[in-house]
């Protein structure tokens, strides 16, 4: 956890103790930074507003070598920040003051779903992409693709049902572990991301399409 909030650092140090989830707190970008190269973690939750180094310059650090999952903490209705930080490559964001309970149950859903379920098909392929759900890898002909845990998850998602919409709701329950929220732009920041991505490792043939008010759909190629 990066957070210059010494308080709140310990509240969830001590709360998330309670479930059996071990956390190191630190209290600048910088430092953070620094302590983020030298341990392995499963996740990082990342405050916004620092001094010094942000939160942003933080989380776009992270991202050169990581992808390891990052919830963002954000100020109530800063929703510029928040769609940014989703844009930079964050897989959630939760907005100060939250209740705690909130805060663990998003943690467990992302540790959850990087995790393989047995009824998920192991390999999916589409034309030129393939998704591996045993190595949590995917790739487009012979390049792999740097997805996040978010991305992976949607991305696996329209693998599954190709051709046919998936709704926002189901993206968001099974892709961010929440039900949506009114004006919840998250899938819509996280579905360009993975469209960016897909482009950049050299996918021309399947699209990814928006069924507006509904959901995606994953064309195949012709």
């Amino acid at each position: 956890m990066i957070d210059d909030d010494r308080e709140l650092g310990d509240m969830i140090t001590d709360f998330l103790a309670g479930d059996n989830l071990e956390v190191t707190v630190r209290h600048s970008g910088e430092a953070g930074i620094e302590e983020f190269k030298s341990g392995d973690y499963d996740l990082l939750i990342l405050d916004i507003m620092m001094p010094g180094i942000s939160g942003l310059d933080v989380l776009k650090k992270v991202r050169l070598t990581s992808a390891v999952p990052v919830i963002m903490l954000t100020a109530r209705g800063d929703d510029v920040d928040r769609i940014i930080g989703l844009e930079f490559g964050a897989d959630d964001y939760l907005p100060k003051p939250f209740n705690p309970r909130e805060l663990v149950a998003r943690i467990k859903a992302i540790l959850r779903r990087a995790q393989p379920q047995a009824e998920d098909s192991e390999v999916l392929e589409l034309g030129e992409i393939r998704l591996d759900s045993r190595t949590h890898k995917a790739g487009v002909n012979q390049n792999e693709l740097q997805l996040t845990g978010t991305e992976f998850e949607i991305l696996k998602r329209l693998l599954e049902t190709p051709g046919k919409v998936v709704n926002k709701e189901y993206l968001s329950e099974r892709a961010l572990g929440r039900r949506l929220l009114p004006y919840d732009r998250s899938v819509d920041t996280h579905i360009s991301n993975l469209r960016g991505k897909l482009e950049k490792a050299g996918n021309r043939n399947e699209t990814i399409q928006n069924q507006r008010g509904v959901g995606y759909l994953l064309i195949p190629g012709t």
